[in-house]
């Protein structure tokens, strides 16, 4: 998708200057690594993916100074399985991760266990062998299990801590929300500073923007042209928005004192979110509402593109080409573990079946198609307007993306390249591509594990049962 709304020094170069093929490491680089997931941002938040609303320019520089990727997908559209998408390189429901890890009952009854299991080979696990310090702070939502045994040696998350005499981070106390993702920077920024030789590896998972957001007062006051005027209470946009820019704000403060240690020009710094935005509909959240996909159809829990499409930038002094613009290749989030391990000089044991692709070219300035088939599927209802409500399985390959129910029903076929809204379903055009697509995809589909479907999983919103139709609160789906 050519993307004709970002920022204008982003778009000059998008044409022309990523026409170079970047090389590929024929060393091992070993970059110190810096994570930083959003929670819950839409692709069209940031003013450098198109908002029109509000300026991100902490965002919007760390573009500038690296590449910005267009068509970045997550592995679920809910926050655990992208996350361990992230982690294992591999597509979560392998491993029984349908939905979100809650609590025990609930686990049971979609068939999940209580966490991934500590057994599964992760990215922390062979950086971490081959003489990274690993560490984790923020949001971690894998489940009971501590983050030592995922092969991270230093965190500190909403559950747990590994530094003595600290206590975990109380990232989800109403009152802490306006400094959480300050908190959050904070504590991976003193571990940079203690661990300047590297190399070290850190993902930096933030709790904004998920709901329930709580801004303070000060983070309001920037936003106060979106109160509406005459009521006596904030706006949701205001409530949104304020969240938003303190995020940025303290990602912009976080960056600029990486950038003054020596360490600095030596790290990898990327951002993403892992998955799109909150809808209205979710009772204490309707601010998170606000989120924007830009032109993409979905939201959180949805795999039309809104739901699993997000934000990724990347920037490396020095490596990475800076200003440019990918609109061309498609990566996904199974990919961090193969292509982190190869700029890292890291084998990736045969035995480990990936479902990711190593993108280090692509990462190092590369455009190129993608060579693998990404896949997603979601077991549950999807909440918000029915527009929303996508069938249960999808795959895309190169620039088409089929969607369907495992029984072939509800079959749509979109080019997300020229129809990145999934307006305009093509399938009756196709009838050859959608076979082969769903020949694909449905063979995939029979070597996930089974597990309990819910009645209104792939359904239009008027074949649901009357028992699924109530929304449920946000914190449920932490």
């Amino acid at each position: 998708m050519r993307t004709t709304c970002l920022l204008p020094a982003l778009v000059l170069v998008a044409a022309g200057a990523l026409g170079a093929r970047g090389a590929e490491p024929e060393k091992p680089l070993r970059p110190n690594v810096v994570f930083i997931f959003a929670d819950d941002l839409g692709w069209g938040d940031l003013s450098c993916y198109g908002n029109p609303r509000v300026r991100t320019p902490n965002l919007d520089r760390l573009a500038r100074q690296g590449t910005l990727f267009t068509q970045f997908y997550v592995a679920g559209s809910v926050c655990s399985p992208s996350r361990v998408g992230i982690m294992t390189g591999q597509y979560p429901a392998r491993h029984r991760v349908f939905g979100h890890f809650a609590r025990h009952k609930t686990n049971a009854l979609r068939g999940m266990p209580d966490a991934l299991d500590p057994d599964v080979v992760t990215l922390t696990d062979l950086l971490k062998r081959a003489g990274y310090t690993t560490a984790h702070f923020g949001k971690w939502h894998l489940g009971n299990i501590p983050p030592k045994e995922y092969g991270v040696d230093v965190y500190r998350t909403e559950q747990f801590s590994s530094i003595p005499g600290v206590p975990p981070l109380d990232i989800w106390n109403p009152r802490n929300r306006p400094h959480a993702t300050r908190d959050i920077l904070q504590a991976a920024l003193e571990f940079i500073r203690r661990h300047q030789d590297g190399p070290f590896y850190v993902n930096v998972w933030l709790s904004d923007v998920h709901a329930t957001l709580n801004p303070s007062p000060e983070q309001l006051e920037r936003v106060k042209r979106f109160h509406p005027g005459g009521v006596k209470f904030y706006g949701v946009a205001q409530i949104y928005y304020a969240a938003l820019l303190e995020m940025d704000r303290q990602i912009g403060r976080f960056v600029e004192q990486l950038d003054q240690l020596p360490a600095g020009r030596r790290t990898l710094v990327i951002f993403s979110s892992d998955n799109g935005p909150e809808d209205f509909q979710i009772r204490n959240a309707a601010h998170s509402g606000v989120g924007s996909t830009g032109p993409l159809r979905g939201r959180k829990r949805s795999i039309y593109e809104g739901g699993i499409r997000v934000p990724f930038i990347l920037r490396w002094p020095g490596h990475v080409p800076a200003g440019k613009v990918n609109d061309t290749t498609v990566v996904n989030g199974v990919d961090f573990l193969p292509t982190l391990c190869r700029l890292a000089g890291v084998e990736v044991p045969e035995n480990l079946a990936l479902d990711g692709e190593d993108m280090s070219d692509v990462w190092l300035g590369a455009v190129r198609k993608r060579r693998r088939a990404c896949y997603w599927e979601w077991r549950y209802r999807v909440f918000g307007h029915p527009w929303h409500h996508p069938p249960r399985l999808a795959i895309r390959q190169g620039d088409f993306k089929l969607l369907m129910n495992p029984d072939r029903s509800r079959v749509e076929l979109y080019n997300v390249v020229r129809d990145p809204g999934e307006r305009d379903n093509i399938a009756s055009e196709h009838p050859e591509l959608v076979e082969q697509l769903a020949e694909k995809l449905l063979r995939w589909n029979a070597t996930l594990p089974r597990s309990p479907i819910n009645p209104a999983a792939g359904q239009a919103y008027w074949r649901w049962p009357a028992s699924t139709r109530r929304p449920p609160k946000a914190a449920a789906g932490r």
